[in-house]
């Protein structure tokens, strides 16, 4: 408990006056990362970070990060799929090259942790450059659902929510965590509402991001399962790695954006 505590401490002592700054410093710490979280999928499947798949995988995965107008001017004319696209027709043509020591398997992981790890901190530093209490705002609704569905999953937790992927994880907590997470969120929003959200919208706001949050994390422990880890890395000691702490924020930052089109 006390490396949890002094470890979370030390992070947020880095992460807040990062996202504070924003800019440029933002952007580096953004792609690290991205960077952290992608070598923590090449330790999963065994794949060296420094070979040429994962030097490959990993440019693909900044430039997915990288904010459209930096894609733009890095290489115009050319979008972000159409660059997804040569990366996939790679993969694939390696599987040839290799024989088949570099499989479908190894070529469809790396395909989806590269859009799952790229969009979630592309969005997640394009909302962070929207304001550091709107990315706050996200984040908190992030931490209120953890801790909620904790706490409340060892008061009450009876019923499994998915007892293969994550045996620990009740539905009662799941609902805690939702509650918890509006009860917070209608807080923070009497003293920061940017949009002027009603609260009708803002608590459909607030559970959608929460149930996809509790998704987020149920994903990264189906794959720690299928890989058979107890956690992603080793990078936050007491925290396991970075896909540990980020699995919600990577699923609940897109849908964010995506709601904010709307609102």
């Amino acid at each position: 408990m006390k490396t949890r505590f002094i470890t979370a401490l030390l992070a947020l002592l880095v992460f807040i006056p990062i996202v504070w700054y924003g800019s440029l410093p933002l952007l580096m710490g953004t792609i690290a990362l991205g960077l952290v979280a992608m070598s923590e999928i090449f330790m999963m499947k065994k794949i060296p970070f420094f070979s040429l798949i994962g030097l490959f995988t990993s440019f693909i995965t900044i430039l997915i990060i990288l904010p459209d107008h930096y894609l733009t001017t890095l290489l115009p004319g050319l979008g972000i799929w159409h660059i997804y696209f040569i990366y996939a027709m790679s993969l694939l043509v390696m599987t040839v090259l290799s024989n088949n020591t570099f499989t479908f398997d190894d070529a469809g992981v790396l395909l989806l942790a590269s859009l799952y790890i790229g969009t979630g901190f592309h969005f997640f530093y394009q909302t962070a450059e929207l304001g550091f209490w709107m990315v706050m705002f996200v984040m908190t609704i992030i931490w209120a659902t953890d801790v909620g569905a904790y706490l409340t999953g060892m008061r009450f937790g009876k019923n499994k929510l998915a007892p293969i992927i994550s045996p620990n994880k009740s539905i009662e907590g799941a609902i805690g965590g939702i509650l918890t997470a509006v009860v917070v969120g209608i807080i923070y929003l009497q003293f920061y509402n940017p949009f002027n959200l009603s609260i009708p919208v803002a608590i459909l706001l607030i559970v959608l991001s929460s149930i996809i949050g509790q998704l987020g994390d149920l994903t990264e422990s189906a794959y720690k399962r299928y890989f058979g880890v107890k956690d992603s890395g080793k990078i936050l000691p007491g925290h396991g790695g970075i896909l540990d702490r980020f699995d919600s924020t990577l699923f609940v930052m897109p849908l964010f954006q995506i709601v904010l089109l709307f609102v």
